[in-house]
This record gives C-alpha cells, sequence and structure tokens, in this order.
C-alpha cells in the first residue's frame, strides 16, 4: 500500500488539514506491533486475517472493513527476460523474489501460486524470501532476484511504472487479496480523526486513486 497510501495522504490532508504519519511493514509484523502497544490509529492491511486476529485480541474498535483486493504481478528488471510463470524454471532465472508467505499476504499467494501449478517444491532451490513486498521490490530493483511476486500497485506506481517488465498473475491460482483496515483502540483519542480517513478512503475520491494504483 506504500505508494497507493502515500497518495490517499496527499488527499486527505488537502483536503481536511489534518496530517498523518503512515508506518510501514509486512501485516503481520505490524499486527504483532500493535499487539504489543504500538501507538497506532489505523491499521491498513494486505488481507482479512490479520485485522480478525487484532478485533479477536481486543485491539480494535469496530470490525475489519475491506476496502480494495489486490492483484498479484510477476516483475523483473532484467533486460531481455522473458516475464512468464514458464520462464521461472529456465536457467537464465537463479533467484524468484516473493515476501514471507507467514507475514506478508502477497507472499502468501505467491506460494499458492507455485503450488497450485505444483511448481513450489522444483522452485523450492531458487526462493528468496523478502520480510515485506517493499524488500521484495528492492531485490528485484537491485536485481539480486532476476525475478519476483509484488503487488500490482508497486509496477503501476509513478515512480517506477517505466521500469522493467511484469504480467498479471491469473486470479484463479490463489486466494483472492481481500485487503481490510480497521481503526485501533488506544488512550490517544483519535478515533473520531481515525474513522474520517478510513471514510476518506471509501469516498468516490479515495476508491478512484486506489483504482490508479490497480486495485479493484
Amino acid at each position: 500500500m506504500q505508494f497507493a497510501m502515500n497518495a490517499l495522504v496527499e488527499a486527505y490532508e488537502t483536503e481536511t488539514g489534518t496530517n498523518c504519519e503512515i508506518i510501514l511493514g509486512s501485516s503481520g509484523k505490524l499486527t504483532a506491533q500493535i499487539q504489543q502497544g504500538a501507538p497506532y490509529d489505523l491499521f491498513f492491511s494486505a488481507d482479512t486475517k490479520f485485522p480478525e486476529t487484532l478485533q479477536a485480541s481486543g485491539n480494535t474498535i469496530g470490525e475489519p472493513v475491506i476496502y480494495t483486493q489486490g492483484q498479484l504481478v510477476l516483475w523483473s528488471m532484467k533486460e531481455n527476460l522473458l516475464v512468464s510463470i514458464d520462464q521461472l524454471s529456465s536457467n537464465e532465472v537463479s533467484h524468484i523474489a516473493l515476501a514471507n508467505p507467514k507475514t506478508a499476504p502477497y507472499g502468501l499467494a505467491a506460494e499458492q501460486v507455485l503450488k497450485e501449478l505444483n511448481l513450489y517444491n522444483a522452485l523450492e532451490p531458487k526462493l528468496v524470501f523478502g520480510e515485506s513486498i517493499s524488500q521484495v521490490n528492492q531485490f528485484i530493483i537491485s536485481q539480486a532476484a532476476e525475478i519476483g511476486f509484488t503487488a500490482k500497485s508497486v509496477v503501476v506506481s509513478p515512480n517506477i511504472s517505466d521500469k522493467g517488465n511484469w504480467i498479471t498473475v491469473a486470479d484463479s491460482l490463489h486466494s483472492p487479496i481481500n485487503q481490510a483496515m480497521i481503526v485501533l483502540k488506544n488512550d490517544r483519542g483519535l478515533e473520531k480523526e481515525a474513522e474520517s480517513f478510513t471514510a476518506f478512503v471509501r469516498s468516490v475520491k479515495g476508491l478512484s486513486i486506489l483504482r490508479q494504483f490497480g486495485y479493484q
């Protein structure tokens, strides 16, 4: 959500004058931080499971709300490399980047794709795991990995849209990447501000920004 969230926050701050601070991390790691008392007001996850976990542990106000559905892509910065699922098995590819499936929903989706296609065991020696999508992107951009799985919102973002080659991975190969947001319980007294931001994300303007970044 990094690039889309930057755009959402910029638009919201312009419209309301309310300043927002963004903390980035994998959904699983952010969940652990929240459970340990991190002073966050809103949680935007790349799935529904982690917000539901926080609700069950009493860390939230209200229920998780699905704000978008993400899309998984296969991306490479390696010149002249044909980007395809078949290419993953070729000798041209020694490293395949994906986020840690235990903490990052897009990593779990990538793992599901490889298992659905019966490729996981054969490709396991090539797999390089990032702690988050951001780290996966670094692996791909630096070409430490010739190819990798990331979010469509990354490859269509303004700073990256002209870099490398990518394909969308068929949604039928993995569980839907439904992404949920939830207001967090703490003693900061900013519940109304948090709820105002969630309303903005679900507004015509907010949804338009999400669509610009490849979200459904």
